[in-house]
């Protein structure tokens, strides 16, 4: 390669590095806290009554040419359970994995690593909820020793750690306590199970909250 290759080469390399350095941070690239921060503000206006007025029509949507989620939440797939409108949280705000009984499973791992990997979210949230079906389920299956149909055994086969955990501690709402325990089940799963996540949350680039939805009373309690 001759000197003038070389030379062009190493400027256009300088021009690059530059570029990166003046190049302008994405909307969501702010510390897990301050994501953290934005979602106990929202869903302290969604238990109070005072949501803001948020625009979800199709236009809202299209507007959003590149999304900047603040926070991948896995959440249960109760239908009575929305992420966005618990936290009040806009069009594109988050980065939502949806599935029964909020277990960690291969494509939803996938999807979280998604959201770490190529959408720069700063927070991960585990969210239960209270009465889950998917867990009341699994710890009635568990305690009579039922066979479930179809593939309802593999969703018991996730669940079940965390009931054994909620029963040593003798509590006096087993389901609650199982509830629970499935989140924080959840969130180790998260950063055991992949090498992205785990990495992300080691260096601090990405964190992870867990919490249960309490459905009377609105309010997201930490776990």
């Amino acid at each position: 390669m001759g000197a003038s290759a070389v030379l062009a080469m190493s400027a256009l390399d300088h021009a690059s590095a530059l570029a990166a350095e003046d190049a302008e941070p994405p909307p969501n690239a702010g510390p897990p806290s301050e994501a953290f921060e934005r979602l106990k503000e929202g869903n302290a206006r969604y238990a109070s009554g005072e949501a803001k007025e948020r625009d979800y029509s199709a236009s809202s949507a299209v507007a959003i040419e590149t999304q900047y989620p603040i926070a991948a939440v896995l959440s249960c797939s109760d239908s009575r359970v929305p992420p966005e409108i618990i936290f009040d949280q806009r069009v594109g705000g988050f980065f939502v994995v949806r599935d029964a009984g909020n277990v960690v499973s291969a494509y939803g791992l996938a999807g979280m690593e998604f959201a770490v990997n190529n959408l720069g979210v700063p927070l991960i949230v585990v969210l239960g909820h209270s009465g889950c079906g998917a867990v009341a389920t699994a710890l009635g299956a568990s305690r009579a020793r039922r066979e479930l149909p179809g593939h309802l055994p593999e969703l018991l086969k996730a669940i079940e750690p965390a009931i054994i955990t909620a029963h040593g501690r003798h509590p006096g709402d087993f389901l609650a306590a199982s509830i629970e325990e499935n989140v924080k089940l959840g969130m180790k799963r998260l950063k055991t199970k992949s090498e992205i996540i785990g990495a992300a949350v080691g260096i601090g680039k990405v964190g992870i909250k867990g919490g249960v939805f309490d459905a009377a009373t609105g309010t997201v309690k930490l776990v």
